[in-house]
């Protein structure tokens, strides 16, 4: 086992560092001043000296930030929401853009990436199976210490909920549109997407 750790080493050390595109773009992209993101980017270097995240150091982030539940799951639709270009690794920049949006972003921005959480398939739209497997995932992360009288079909439940008041033309799928417009006149769902987005 030593042997393969001193491999993926010497890997890690000849893999190229990837730096940034200049900070006044990503300034001019994002809603960051360059002080804050020279400070995110020196976070973003500390964790990730390559200057890219692969699946797995994601998911190990993340797993320090919710000690208590399982968060590989959430960690890797998440993960795949700030992959946009699906290259297998994300940059400063796709983790600066997606931090821009989600922290500082109009509702409208923040809703069209959560649809884009959501859909884990990438199709456009989101059924019933997707949305279960994302709040699964946010349960599971959670813990069962966060919860203390979760029942096991709490997370069906809420889906089922949900996924009623959102499929307005009933024919088992999720529209952007949809969503949006169930998000934006339902404040009990804007309420627990706003409790979702904390996670991130």
């Amino acid at each position: 086992m030593a042997g393969t750790d001193k491999i993926e080493d010497e890997l890690e050390m000849t893999m190229v560092c990837h730096r940034p595109e200049g900070l006044e773009q990503l300034e001019a992209q994002t809603n960051f001043t360059k002080r804050e993101l020279q400070v995110l980017y020196r976070g973003f270097k500390n964790e990730c000296p390559s200057g890219v995240v692969n699946e797995e150091t994601f998911k190990q982030i993340y797993a320090q930030f919710f000690p208590h539940g399982d968060a590989s799951t959430y960690a890797h639709y998440l993960f795949h929401a700030f992959d946009t270009t699906q290259t297998g690794s994300v940059k400063f920049e796709d983790f600066v853009t997606a931090l821009s949006i989600l922290l500082r972003g109009t509702v409208h921005e923040k809703l069209r990436w959560t649809f884009n959480l959501y859909d884990i398939n990438k199709d456009g739209y989101i059924n019933k199976e997707e949305m279960m497997d994302i709040v699964k995932a946010i349960y599971d992360m959670m813990g069962k210490y966060t919860y203390p009288v979760l029942k096991e079909d709490t997370p069906r439940q809420h889906v089922d909920v949900f996924f009623q008041k959102m499929d307005k033309n009933k024919d088992g799928i999720v529209t952007l549109d949809e969503f949006l417009e169930s998000c934006q006149e339902d404040d009990n769902i804007m309420r627990s997407l706003q409790l979702f987005q904390n996670v991130m």
